[in-house]
């Protein structure tokens, strides 16, 4: 693996030519990117991600530890990208559905936060909007074993908090556990 490989860098570190006339950017890592010759802009905006809280009658919480990197082995929420034309309530329902199986009957806007995704070392601005969601049976989780590896029903725990795959889902725990009281 090359040296730059290894490193960290923003995507706009990364940008190094202009997608319209393909001229060489002078300034990587700047802030809006403007083309010199063709006068194209990009200001590296964050994409949009969901994060969807289940939770079971008992109170518990339904965490999930993820498969791949970024952040393999750690816990997360089921979730993910926003795709073209969809709202983030049917993101979320597709997300849940994909990870562990679970039809998305209703959903309920908890809060959002920014998250860097720092994917193969190129990190992305990502805004995370997270929902509480009902499901229309808790039973048959399923999971994508691709995404995640196993799953846990639990009150949430500095076990859990103190091992989240991103700081954004953790903040959503916390907020949805701050609102219950």
């Amino acid at each position: 693996m090359t040296q730059l490989a290894m490193e960290s860098q923003t995507i706009a570190e990364v940008y190094k030519f202009c997608p319209r006339c393909a001229t060489e950017n002078s300034e990587p890592g700047a802030v809006p990117f403007k083309c010199v010759d063709c006068g194209f802009s990009n200001y590296f905006s964050p994409v949009a991600a969901v994060g969807g809280i289940v939770v079971n009658e008992a109170g518990e919480m339904l965490f999930i530890r993820r498969s791949r990197d970024p952040g393999k082995g750690k816990w997360g929420l089921p979730g993910g990208f926003v795709d073209p034309n969809e709202s983030g309530e049917q993101a979320v329902a597709r997300e849940v559905y994909e990870e562990v199986g679970l039809e998305v009957t209703g959903t309920s806007y908890l809060m959002s936060h920014p998250n860097q995704y720092n994917y193969r070392g190129i990190v992305s601005p990502v805004i995370d909007l997270f929902y509480l969601v009902e499901v229309k049976t808790l039973d048959g989780i399923s999971l994508a074993l691709d995404e995640v590896d196993y799953y846990e029903w639990s009150i949430p725990s500095n076990e859990h908090l103190d091992n989240m795959a991103f700081h954004s889902n953790r903040l959503a725990v916390e907020h949805w556990m701050g609102s219950k009281s």
